[in-house]
């Protein structure tokens, strides 16, 4: 079964996190990113960069994954 912690280091092998966080049941997964890559995008591109991180793994061990994608600045804005 896939850790909150599996997931998190998935995301950072692939994508320059400034933030990360992943909390989950080993199946339902919410996870807050905070990435200058996700700056001018939209928030369906956003989400494919993450998925693009996680490849095949959501198709086999992650069943769901709720995402907030958010670039440095907004995330100070908070």
């Amino acid at each position: 079964m896939v850790s909150p912690d599996d997931i998190k280091g998935y995301i950072q092998s692939s994508l320059d996190c400034s933030h990360i966080s992943v909390v989950g049941d080993g199946q339902h997964f919410e996870a807050v990113i905070v990435s200058l890559a996700f700056d001018g995008k939209g928030r369906l591109q956003r989400h494919q960069i993450v998925y693009a991180a996680l490849g095949d793994r959501m198709k086999s061990e992650i069943h769901a994954l709720s995402m907030k994608t958010l670039t440095p600045s907004e995330w100070e804005e908070q």
